[in-house]
């Protein structure tokens, strides 16, 4: 009879890993030294920390190569940074051979991680390079917080002052179709004993998945799933707008959307559609007029401020695609 797969310690919530550590003989005291070390510090090698004793030598029994549990520490295969400065992509290599995409991006005053969520993307939007991937497989929740550990070690060595305040999820894959592990670890990236993004500064971005809305709102529609929301937790609703030529860009579209909001606690956020090889569509150049008649009807808008556009970082761009280097013939 086959062994059972190992765990990653990074899957695992606080109160679990207080009882894999209780299953060990170990109290749940020693809980918080390891929670630390995963979470807070980002260790990606248990068996050097300064542990107690007896959580030492848990460690050494439990966690590595054909034990109990492991760490979710993905290969950086690729890293590619803008010509500014202030984007940084990473490809990341996962324990199957799958590879995602994560951005580390610097605003004035701020750092934000773009953490994928799923390999490819079962949406079929066909403005996204993830989309015209199709869907290939769900993250778990290591290896979602395993992508913000990763950015949090980069922005340490770049800019050790710096703290990353600010997590948004909208790299591949759509969040809510993979809401389990998505929540699982939400939960595991906003514990204050560890990497303590707050709730405040975390973003989820959907294409409507209204089970998943309902999941956090109790509601049957899309729009009214959202004011539920928006009642229940008092906090505002960022809506994206890809403004694509010809398409969504008309002053009545303004005014529609306009009027479904109504009433809402919303800001929108017009993103200009950045290019993907798989789709033919044109960026809006009537931005601007749009933005006016919905500043007009009393909502808060603004332009998505644009980050790592040359290289293929930006909103609908991520493809989990390495480079292509060309070589001199020697």
């Amino acid at each position: 009879m086959s062994s059972p797969a190992p765990q990653s310690l990074h899957d695992l919530g606080f109160s679990d890993i207080e009882e894999a550590l209780a299953t060990g003989g170990v109290r749940s005291h020693h809980a918080k030294a390891l929670w630390r070390a995963l979470h807070r510090e980002g260790a990606v090698d248990l068996t050097t920390r300064p542990f107690l004793p007896p959580l030492q030598r848990w460690v050494e029994a439990n966690v590595g190569a054909d034990k109990p549990f492991l760490l979710d520490a993905p290969e950086v295969v690729d890293e590619i940074r803008s010509s500014d400065g202030l984007t940084r992509k990473f490809l990341l290599k996962l324990s199957d051979g799958q590879v995602i995409e994560t951005v580390l991006m610097g605003y004035d005053g701020r750092h934000t991680v773009c953490v994928s969520t799923q390999a490819g993307c079962a949406m079929g939007c066909v403005f996204c390079a993830t989309g015209q991937m199709g869907f290939v497989r769900h993250l778990r929740p290591g290896e979602i917080v395993a992508q913000v550990l990763h950015a949090r070690r980069v922005l340490k060595e770049i800019h050790p002052n710096k703290r990353l305040r600010n997590l948004v999820m909208m790299g591949m894959g759509e969040p809510l179709h993979n809401i389990d592990a998505v929540m699982r670890a939400l939960d595991i990236i906003s514990d204050v004993r560890g990497i303590g993004i707050g709730p405040s500064k975390i973003a989820i971005s959907t294409v409507g998945v209204v089970p998943g809305i309902r999941r956090m709102a109790e509601e049957e529609m899309l729009i009214a799933a959202c004011r539920e929301y928006g009642a229940k937790t008092g906090r505002r609703i960022f809506f994206e707008w890809t403004l694509i030529e010809g398409k969504n860009d008309s002053p009545e579209t303004a005014a529609r959307l306009a009027k479904l909001l109504e009433g809402m606690d919303a800001h929108i956020n017009l993103i200009p559609l950045n290019p993907t090889g798989g789709y033919s569509g044109t960026a809006s150049r009537s931005g601007h007029a749009f933005q006016k008649i919905l500043r007009n009807a009393g909502f808060p808008c603004t332009f998505r401020q644009r980050r790592g556009i040359d290289v293929a970082a930006g909103c609908g761009m991520l493809k989990a695609e390495k480079r292509s280097r060309a070589v001199a013939a020697g």
